[in-house]
């Protein structure tokens, strides 16, 4: 005869991965999206953003998407486009993860700055850049839309990247 706990015992996988994200998880997208944005990205600006080759990972456990970050190159700079993680896996450093992978890419692509928006009333997300080293650089005022009409101001923060050494440790 089984223990009661052998019947329930389910092996759940405990393992985060960063996967890239492709239009067949743009369904799991749009549901962190509609709980964690004021203002969400519509399934039209996720398509677009992966249409035009853009940087877009996930972090995911098993079949989970647990959070997602999508990034654009533009010349020797990368741009976040938009960050979010599912709000029953926030602050446990997903946001932190997401934001590494983006600056090891940046940096393997070269750039020499990361920019980004950042809303002027969210804090929490603030105080994660200024550790990752981003600095205010600017106010892009009623950047963002609100829900009554209203627009909200945009900090505007940069990263200078150091520069990327090849194996001899020169400066590419």
């Amino acid at each position: 005869m089984l223990a009661v706990s052998s019947l329930f015992h389910i092996s759940m996988p405990t393992e985060i991965e960063l996967r890239s994200l492709a239009a067949a998880h743009l369904g799991a997208a749009l549901a962190i999206e509609a709980q964690t944005s004021p203002h969400p990205w519509t399934r039209g600006d996720f398509e677009g953003s992966l249409l035009a080759g853009h940087w877009a990972q996930g972090l995911w456990r098993g079949s989970e998407l647990l959070g997602y970050c999508l990034a654009m190159p533009a010349a020797d700079e990368a741009h976040l486009l938009n960050i979010a993680v599912a709000p029953p896996h926030q602050r446990h450093g997903l946001a932190q993860r997401l934001m590494r992978a983006l600056l090891d890419w940046a940096r393997a692509h070269e750039a020499r700055e990361v920019w980004l928006e950042v809303r002027a009333g969210n804090a929490r997300a603030q105080r994660l850049y200024l550790r990752l080293g981003f600095a205010p650089a600017g106010r892009r005022p009623g950047y963002y839309p609100c829900p009554d009409g209203s627009r909200e101001d945009a900090l505007l923060m940069r990263l200078a990247l150091a520069p990327h050494h090849n194996a001899q440790g020169a400066a590419a």
